[in-house]
């Protein structure tokens, strides 16, 4: 059974032909301060290195400074590219996340590059949402002579990765991009790996050492070879650099323990351009604050070890349970249901359910509306099927014995590895649209101490259509021992049960002012759904690769207790802000004005 795709909420559209070029000159504020350290050097602008300065980089890095136009300017008669032929083929495969991944600039979701040039030709097109410069790096060299040259040169520096980036690190205009998509080489360490420096110190079992630009397919398939696995995400395209330094949730960390908790060493660029080897012995303040401080923040990661596990055979189960979407019992039964997650994990059960509400039926083909929850679980190191069979029917029998009209359906799938499941149960990860995200870590108490006010949150957070509440946490990373004693993940994960999220999708105008609306309306409304779940669970936080941009309170929302730590390292190491994002570590002293010059608040 397939889960219920995307739900997209349409604002509006309209399309107005505006023709612009492809790289414009910042106005108002960018043009008066580009001489002032105050602002980031822009384009045609004092300050802007000079193209021999630009050739001395590319030269450095072994003619691997990219100047891309935007992918979709070959839909654009006004764009140098144009190209029908080629606009069909990316017409065709905007929606891909490979076509999206494969690119040196484009990313998954339009709005991050501020919807500038997408492949419809009666919209405009520019290149303010993009990098003007990019290094295709493939060595830790490449990553260090983009590092120092943005640095001499005052120039805007962002990293880019698969492009598979919910809040919009991965471009920005007039800016040096370092892509290390193709930083693929990889290492397996089959039986054990000793740190670098770390006298006397042998880790058992077996690792993996690979480039940031890894993604999970490529991890997977690799570790595969000696039947283990890595503890990764569900997307394909999701590369281990932004994964891992984020924390990276998994349907196997409820059992085995977060991405990041699994890291045994480091390799990374640090804003001084040195490159450095991160562990539990050398460097160890980075060491703990990449391992769940974020990306762009503290350096550019180039390679990470971390353990594998042995492949687990798996028991997979899909599931249902509906009622018509007038039911007025149908949230009362949801909450009950999601309340009972925290015994699922504690049971050694994880998976991806999502909550649906008001959906066209996809049993009748779509003739009637409903609500209710769909879901793939799992339970990892085993082919007993009762495991997961005698708790869901438990669960469904109780939903039939306590609300009326409620119907509903679960099947289970042996697997003999993990390989074999995630072939079958990968997330497509749409892409090619217009996408902002809201979330919330539950814990114990939000899921269970009062099933009003989760019924409440419920509703309010599946109001665009469905919501997530998966159950990527539970007893592994409530008692994981990362390497050194601790890493710097949000210490709310160290109780959390699920992961709850909700997007909400709009599309494109040629408008500007209906655009300005449209996108307010969008985030006012992941506003509204943080909102709902931060009453639900006012203690707790969001796990900062799926969250919104916007998130009020941020630092301790993403980071708790462990931002002072992390904003100290970054000043010490980072003094400048050669690397900026947000919302990341440290990126308070800076913001982005609306033309895209970057400059000091």
């Amino acid at each position: 059974m397939r889960l219920l795709c995307l739900a997209i909420v349409t604002l509006a559209r309209l399309a107005v032909a505006t023709p612009s070029s492809a790289h414009p000159q910042p106005h108002h504020r960018a043009v008066s301060n580009q001489t002032a350290p105050a602002c980031r050097a822009v384009p045609r602008a004092k300050g802007w290195p000079s193209a021999d300065l630009w050739a001395a980089l590319n030269k450095t890095v072994d003619g691997r400074l990219l100047q891309p136009a935007p992918p979709g300017a070959v839909c654009h008669p006004s764009q140098p590219t144009y190209s029908s032929a080629a606009c069909t083929a990316v017409q065709a495969n905007w929606t891909d996340e490979f076509f999206h991944s494969g690119s040196p600039v484009s990313v998954e979701w339009n709005n991050w590059t501020n919807d500038t040039c997408l492949p419809d030709p009666a919209l405009a097109c520019s290149g303010e949402g993009y990098p003007v410069y990019v290094v295709n790096a493939t060595t830790p060299q490449h990553v260090q002579a983009a590092v120092n040259f943005a640095r001499a040169h005052n120039v805007r520096l962002i990293v880019k990765n698969s492009g598979h980036d919910y809040v919009g690190r991965s471009s920005a205009p007039y800016a040096l991009s370092i892509w290390v998509h193709y930083m693929k080489n990889a290492t397996l360490h089959p039986t054990s790996f000793s740190p670098a420096r770390c006298t006397n110190v042998t880790i058992a079992g077996a690792s993996l050492t690979a480039g940031a630009g890894m993604q999970m397919l490529e991890a997977y398939a690799l570790a595969h070879t000696i039947n283990h696995t890595v503890i990764g995400g569900n997307g394909r395209t999701v590369a281990l650099g932004g994964f891992i330094t984020g924390a990276g949730h998994s349907i196997l960390a409820p059992q085995y323990g977060l991405a990041t908790d699994s890291v045994l060493q480091m390799e990374i660029v640090s804003p001084g351009g040195e490159i450095l080897t991160l562990n539990e012995c050398q460097n160890t303040d980075l060491f703990w604050a990449m391992r769940g401080g974020g990306g762009s923040t503290f350096g550019v990661l180039t390679s990470v070890t971390m353990q594998l596990i042995p492949s687990p055979q798996v028991m997979g189960m899909t599931f249902w349970i509906g009622t018509g979407a007038d039911n007025t019992q149908a949230f009362d039964m949801l909450a009950w249901v999601v309340s009972q997650f925290p015994d699922l994990a504690d049971d050694g059960i994880s998976g991806y359910p999502i909550v649906f509400n008001t959906v066209k039926n996809f049993i009748d083909g779509s003739h009637t509306m409903i609500k209710g929850i769909i879901g793939k679980l799992i339970v990892p190191g085993t082919n007993n099927a009762s495991l997961l069979v005698d708790r869901m029917q438990g669960i469904f029998d109780h939903v039939n014995a306590t609300w009326t009209a409620m119907y509903g359906h679960y099947d289970t799938t042996y697997y003999p590895d993990f390989q074999a499941w995630y072939a079958e149960n990968y997330d497509p990860s749409p892409t090619g649209h217009e996408n902002l995200m809201s979330s919330r870590l539950l814990d114990r108490p939000a899921l269970t101490s009062d099933l009003g006010a989760l019924k409440l949150a419920l509703a309010k957070f599946s109001a665009a259509g469905q919501a997530t509440v998966y159950i990527v946490s539970g007893p592994a990373v409530h008692k994981a021992q990362p390497r050194g004693g601790s890493n710097s993940v949000l210490p709310v994960w160290r109780r959390t049960y699920v992961h709850a999220t909700a997007s909400v999708g709009y599309e494109v105008t040629g408008n500007a002012t209906i655009q300005a609306a449209m996108n307010h309306n969008a985030k006012e409304l992941t506003g509204f759904f943080s909102a709902a779940m931060r009453d639900l669970a006012p203690g707790t936080g969001a796990y900062m690769n799926e969250a919104s941009k916007y998130e009020t309170d941020w630092q301790t929302t993403f980071w708790g207790d462990n931002y002072a730590r992390l904003l100290a390292i970054k000043r010490k190491v980072d003094p400048t802000d050669v690397f900026w994002c947000t919302p990341c570590v440290g990126s308070e002293r800076w913001a982005q004005d609306d033309d895209g010059s970057l400059c000091r608040v």
